[in-house]
């Protein structure tokens, strides 16, 4: 049936559960799949007994929230769990073990053999067999956009060094990072401290250069998460790959400032046109994309100040753009599953 009216027919329409329906990848996640129209013939929403029995209208229905804790997944096709890693250690499994394909959107399984870690454009071939787990990896959120481009610039000239920093709006850290952000900004206005709780230190009209815990080595886990994702995805177990990652005062919009040495020259006509032709790419050149310009369209992967380092012809630099909630998490998810009933292993 279809997910907007009940009205259209659609073949092999999928029963769907979304575990973390309240937060704002879950929340990004229903949109899209009104937007896209993935044929649904049935919708449970899940999340913690805080949130269970709240009334959600999604997709033409309004929908009770379930609690997770007692939830069973019998009977549903597809289970996508947004909802943080240690429930997803906990009840994913569980959900599989039912019969679900669940799409992983935390880091619970990305580095799980059993489990692929799947962008659709780069490894989506991965889909063509069930896996072993009955679970998909959804990448890190600045892992997905990245690997986008780096994939086709390996098949082009050769990776040899990847060297990124990222600006990672608050909304990678759920929906108190937004409202963390905003209360933080009118307390900043009004001449009172912001308050730092999601953030290891206040964001309003500040940069932090600390997202998740922090490593012996001193990186962070969101680091490590982008070098070992990368690697992974790419099937390039030893790519050199440095990130330093920081949270900066923006709502929505990852932006990432990244240096690729390759084997082979480069030229910034031909990495211009290499991106362009990936699909779900834009190229500006006339003027930079920012986490304000490219809302407009957020389901693309947006490129500017494409260029080649003067003194090294196979240095190649570049400025991404990409929507976190959408194009680094729920887009991605809703695209293993559509990749999933296209290959017929859901």
């Amino acid at each position: 049936m279809s997910s907007h009216d009940g009205k259209d027919l659609y073949v092999n329409a999928r029963r769907i559960a979304i575990a973390g329906c309240t937060g704002a990848v879950g929340r990004s996640l229903l949109q899209l799949i009104e937007e896209r129209v993935f044929p649904t013939s049935e919708l449970r929403l899940m999340a913690s007994a805080r949130s269970a029995g709240t009334a959600v209208t999604a997709l033409g229905r309004t929908t009770v929230v379930e609690d997770l804790a007692t939830a069973d997944f019998t009977g549903t096709d597809i289970a996508f769990f947004s909802a943080g890693t240690a429930v997803s250690a906990q009840w994913a499994a569980k959900a599989a073990a039912a019969g679900a394909l669940v799409v992983d959107n935390t880091n619970a399984f990305r580095m799980d053999l059993d489990s692929p870690l799947v962008v659709p454009q780069v490894n989506g071939a991965l889909l063509a067999e069930r896996p072993v787990s009955g679970i998909v990896a959804n990448p890190n959120c600045s892992t997905i956009p990245l690997v986008r481009l780096l994939q086709p610039m390996h098949e082009a000239y050769g990776l040899r060094r990847v060297t990124a920093a990222t600006y990672q709006a608050a909304s990678g850290g759920g929906q108190s990072g937004i409202e963390e952000l905003r209360a933080g900004s009118r307390n900043v206005l009004e001449g009172w401290p912001a308050a730092a709780e999601r953030f290891p230190e206040p964001l309003a009209f500040n940069v932090v250069p600390a997202i998740d815990r922090f490593q012996d080595d001193g990186s962070t886990l969101e680091e490590r998460k982008m070098r070992q994702e990368s690697r992974r995805i790419l099937e390039l177990p030893s790519l050199d790959l440095t990130a330093t990652c920081v949270r900066v005062p923006v709502e929505n919009g990852h932006s990432e400032a990244v240096v690729v040495d390759c084997e082979h020259p480069v030229t910034a006509a031909g990495l211009t046109e290499l991106f362009a032709a990936q699909p779900e790419v834009e190229v500006w050149t006339d003027r930079v994309p920012t986490p304000r310009t490219v809302t407009a369209r957020p389901d693309h992967v947006h490129v500017g100040r494409v260029r080649v380092d003067p003194e090294q012809p196979t240095r190649a630099l570049f400025w991404l753009v990409a929507d976190n909630l959408r194009i680094g998490a729920a887009l991605n998810a809703l695209q293993i599953a559509e990749r999933a009933v296209e290959e017929g292993i859901v």
